[in-house]
């Protein structure tokens, strides 16, 4: 290894039309989207797992010099040659090699300080580029914690670029921080890593060819990426060096003859290098240890107690859903229904009074109620990810996953679909492995998102309205639903690996961060957010879809015709009855055959839709609560259509079937062809058919009803 001088060159000066890019790059789960949060205010999703950032995201904020400067939060990698589309934006952004996103003037390097080594891996390589950088020691106060220390300037000497110490979560360091990026920073090599002699041979080779096709010379880490990966032609198309591509395989085939681990070689070159200038900068203590992060491993990680203590967790967290969520959602409840019935002593009867009364209110209304119950559940998931606890839920859950031909990091995929689908078929892009990111795409939707989470709520009130223990039934019925939704998700998976998808068993490597105490304030950011896009929702497309729905459910009218009167020949009527001798087979009306189309919209939908076209029957003198107004509803000859056999078999229909376009719309991005979204539509919902059907069907054949 060798320091080259210091070239005193700064980078350009900007106009003030033109802020001061930074990049901002690090190891995954090393706290650089919090240090991005803290530096431009932004309230970015942020999590104690690794893959969290997706997607480069873009914030501004002011030195202390009042210039305005853009931040680029990018995708964690732990190397600049990328394994996945969400590292090769990355790579991409910091080369200038992206056509919608200026190459960055500075780059800032969020380093966890508790794990040096293994960060400045990727330091070294982003500092053998031409372009300033300065590294920000991140997690200070864990070192502090463990009887350790860095000597900053002295890391920062032998860098030959400046290291601020911080702490994101707390922002501490960000004013010192702020102060180095006022300042003129020098373009330099600092770090360059010399290799073998034969290894040297073949990069001088390269950078003559450069020069051979009257090509600008490149960074000789560019060079070295190309080189050393095993896909060359991928990575020199990637780099816009495609011509190097036939020679990087001849050199590569003279470099294996020589040393067939030379691959190894290089990494363990570059890892002795740091190791050397790591000497001396790191004082007090022996090895760092994880210590009571390994001791709560012993048990969070047995193959016994880890899986116990997983369900205690998903049961606690069901529990609580109903058991603070419950009182809440029944004094929203029972506000909504005062003020329509308010509404309805106000205006004379007519069709602005069913408008407010039964389109908006009876629509939007019977989905916010919802909200209390599934702020709860984001509070528990955003505690379990903040404690550093979803990681060891993924390595609990690795054996099971390969076992059925899932990647082990298409865990985090299927944990974010049960907030929504969209990010978790997004954070697939963290599976390196095409085959084994589209499956993951495809199975994902099978996790019950928060939009299903009021439909199992409102079949659990019909369900269990007499049970002496609601709260416990709903809990465990709804804990059972969303396994089921898992394992639809574990036997596609299997089936596509063995027919569409077959090849070897992939593995996971993952990184287990150590336990940390949760943020609340973190936490309370993201209920927040959440809670304002639930909202969003149901002030936008959920309001639209209702008034449309309410339109469908009370036209035409004739003179003098009440709403339940308008809705028996209504248009929704004549949808719902051209539909229900395909889904009475499941144990559906036509109302619920109307509430299954309006889902296509968003899954939500259903409970709005049922609270138009039942609201809708009650007089001004008796708005019944939804739940109540849905279980008196019969069939003609007098059966209840909510049934317990009938409202199971909706819960399981809702359980697997694909009921958003959003999804789909997201889906079809992804893989690039209407094919694959089309695919997944049609076998989850016919999946969701026959599952219902079965269970329907054999129900009423065992005697129940």
């Amino acid at each position: 290894m060798a320091l080259l001088k210091k070239d005193e060159h700064a980078f350009n000066t900007k106009s003030a039309s033109k802020p001061f890019t930074f990049a901002l790059v690090g190891n995954p789960n090393c706290g650089k989207t919090t240090l991005f949060n803290a530096l431009t205010g932004l309230r970015q999703k942020i999590a104690n797992y690794p893959g969290v950032t997706i997607e480069k995201k873009v914030g501004f904020f002011y030195n202390l010099h009042g210039e305005k400067c853009q931040l680029i939060d990018l995708p964690g990698t732990y190397s600049l040659l990328p394994n996945s589309p969400d590292e090769k934006i990355t790579t991409e952004v910091l080369l200038g090699l992206r056509e919608d996103t200026p190459k960055p003037d500075a780059v800032i390097c969020i380093v966890d300080a508790t794990n040096l080594e293994r960060s400045l891996y990727l330091v070294s390589q982003i500092l053998e580029l031409d372009i300033p950088v300065i590294v920000a020691l991140n997690m200070i106060d864990e070192l502090a914690a463990k009887g350790w220390e860095v000597d900053f300037k002295a890391l920062s000497q032998r860098l030959n670029c400046p290291v601020v110490p911080c702490q994101a979560n707390t922002k501490s360091g960000t004013v010192p921080l702020k102060t180095v990026l006022t300042k003129e920073m020098a373009r330099s090599k600092p770090f360059v890593l010399n290799y073998p002699d034969f290894i040297e041979e073949e990069i001088v080779i390269l950078e003559g060819l450069l020069q051979l096709h009257n090509r600008k010379p490149v960074e000789r880490m560019v060079l070295v990426l190309i080189l050393i990966s095993p896909d060359p032609v991928e990575a020199a198309k990637l780099f816009q060096l495609d011509f190097l591509a036939e020679t990087v395989k001849s050199s590569q085939e003279k470099i294996e003859k020589i040393n067939p681990s030379w691959r190894d070689l290089v990494v363990r070159k570059r890892y002795n290098a740091l190791q050397n200038l790591l000497k001396g900068t790191v004082k007090k203590g022996g090895q760092l240890s994880r210590g009571f992060s390994d001791m709560i491993d012993r048990y969070v990680a047995h193959p016994f107690w880890g899986w116990l203590i997983f369900s205690l967790a998903m049961g606690l967290m069901f529990l609580a859903v109903f058991g603070m969520g419950s009182y809440p959602k029944d004094w929203i409840d029972e506000s909504i229904r005062k003020i329509a019935q308010k509404f309805q002593e106000f205006f004379p009867p007519g069709e602005l009074r069913d408008l407010i009364c039964q389109g908006i209110i009876g629509g939007v209304g019977n989905v916010v109620v919802f909200l209390p119950q599934i702020l709860v559940l984001f509070f528990f998931i955003g505690l379990l990810e903040d404690t550093g606890y979803m990681a060891r839920a993924a390595f609990l859950m690795d054996k099971l996953m390969n076992a059925v031909g899932l990647h082990g990091k298409s865990f985090l995929p299927i944990l974010s679909s049960h907030a929504c689908a969209i990010p978790g078929i997004l954070s697939a892009r963290t599976i390196d492995n095409p085959k084994d990111r589209l499956l993951t795409i495809l199975i994902a939707p099978f996790a019950s998102c928060s939009a299903r989470l009021p439909v199992y709520v409102l079949m659990c009130g019909i369900l269990f309205s007499g049970s002496a223990h609601p709260v416990l039934w709903s809990s465990l019925t709804i804990f059972f639903l969303y396994f089921l939704g898992i394992g639809g998700a574990f036997f596609f998976a299997w089936v596509f690996k063995n027919t569409f998808f077959k090849g070897r068993r992939p593995f996971l490597l993952l990184e287990l961060p150590p336990y940390r105490r949760p943020s609340i304030k973190s936490i309370g950011l993201q209920m927040y957010e959440r809670s304002l896009a639930f909202l969003k929702r149901a002030g936008t497309i959920i309001v639209s879809v209702s008034i449309l729905l309410w339109f469908l459910t009370s036209h035409p009218r004739l003179q003098g015709e009440s709403s339940s009167q308008a809705l028996a020949h209504s248009f929704a009527a004549n949808i719902g009855h051209f539909i229900e001798p395909v889904i009475k087979p499941l144990g559906f009306n036509w109302k619920i055959g109307v509430g299954l189309l309006s889902a296509q919209a968003a899954r939500e939908m259903f409970v709005s839709t049922m609270g138009i076209i039942y609201t809708g029957e009650e007089t001004k003198e008796d708005i019944l609560p939804l739940t109540q107004a849905m279980s008196n509803d019969l069939w003609p000859d007098g059966r209840k259509v909510f049934s317990p056999l009938s409202c199971l078999s909706l819960m399981i229909y809702f359980a697997f079937s694909l009921q958003c376009l959003s999804t789909v719309a997201v889906v079809r991005r992804e893989t690039g062809s209407w094919k694959w979204a089309a695919f997944q539509f049609a076998y989850m919902t016919s999946f969701a058919y026959i599952c219902s059907f079965i269970f329907y069907q054999l129900g009423l054949l065992l005697g129940f009803s």
